[in-house]
């Protein structure tokens, strides 16, 4: 693993240093899933595309060698994400529009603030009998989409869209012949926490929320003046990809069929306000390291400042 940076000594690079630790003790070490964080956070807002030294330079902090990075962008290129393309001996990576479509919809999850207000009504989906695998396909499409499985093929979501407007694009067939949907009110208002208790696991949420927040809270504490560009960065790239992978599981629920205090609202203000701390800092490291095989990335889209519901520059 690569040194921490030389500014190691401050609480901000000490904090960033305990992150990273943490991140290498996953087993195994998922290299693929940094660089999908690198990519959607980092790279498409200046232009999505970026050469492979460069992106093998950017992940040498996190400690993933060449090796690691070549054999993960090479199957994300595979399965359709990226898209190589060589000059001379050098190599560069792109998003494709497939993998600029899935980004979309998680940034406007990941980044975005809550939605409107909830009318009470509910969609009901029962599904016809399906083999295993397209079954299982359209469990994982349903539950990005927020819907909770009340039984055996039977799902639920406040008012929810159907297969095809969000969630992953391997997944956007509509619904499968034979599926029956309802738009219900419940009987009883009462019945509504019995009906999200039966679906959604909150309380395993809620603990990873916290424990999410702690660690992160930590951080901020940490950061008692600007960090070195470097350890903007990597701050900037853990935080989302731990967020990411936490965000991405939750249903997204109206706030009146939360519990009280719910905790992934203490977790998308964190993330506000310590995006803001690192953003600065970090798109001086991405300027300095990053580069296209035509030249500098681009300047970031000036979009990027609305994420967490607008973040300082």
């Amino acid at each position: 693993m690569d040194a921490p940076p030389a500014a190691c000594k401050t609480p901000a690079a000490a904090a960033a240093a305990v992150l990273v630790a943490r991140f290498h003790r996953q087993h195994p070490l998922r290299a693929g899933s940094l660089i999908v964080t690198l990519f959607g956070d980092s790279l498409l807002p200046r232009g999505g595309a970026i050469a492979l030294g460069s992106l093998i330079e950017l992940a040498a902090p996190f400690g993933l060698n060449e090796r690691l990075v070549r054999t993960a962008t090479a199957r994300l290129a595979q399965d359709g994400w990226l898209a190589a393309r060589r000059v001379g001996k050098r190599s560069e990576y792109r998003l494709t529009e497939d993998g600029r479509a899935q980004f979309a919809e998680a940034t406007e999850r990941i980044y975005g603030e809550a939605g409107a207000n909830w009318s009470g009504r509910w969609t009901l989906v029962v599904l016809p009998t399906l083999p295993a695998a397209q079954r299982q396909r359209l469990r994982r499409e349903l539950a990005w989409q927020g819907y909770g499985e009340l039984s055996t093929g039977v799902f639920a979501h406040p008012e929810a869209r159907a297969p095809g407007t969000a969630g992953p694009g391997s997944a956007r067939a509509q619904w499968p012949v034979g599926t029956l949907e309802f738009d219900a009110d419940l009987a009883a208002s009462a019945t509504d926490a019995a009906l999200i208790a039966k679906g959604w696991d909150l309380k395993a949420l809620a603990l990873r929320y916290r424990a999410f927040a702690g660690r992160f809270e930590r951080v901020l504490a940490a950061l008692r003046e600007p960090p070195d560009p470097q350890t903007g960065f990597i701050l900037r790239t853990l935080l989302i990809h731990e967020y990411r992978r936490l965000h991405l599981r939750d249903p997204l629920l109206p706030e009146r069929l939360l519990p009280p205090d719910w905790p992934g609202t203490r977790a998308a203000q964190l993330c506000r306000a310590l995006y803001s701390a690192v953003f600065a800092a970090s798109e001086a490291y991405l300027s300095k390291v990053g580069a296209q095989l035509t030249g500098a990335l681009p300047p970031a889209d000036a979009a990027v400042l609305e994420r967490f519901g607008g973040v300082a520059p």
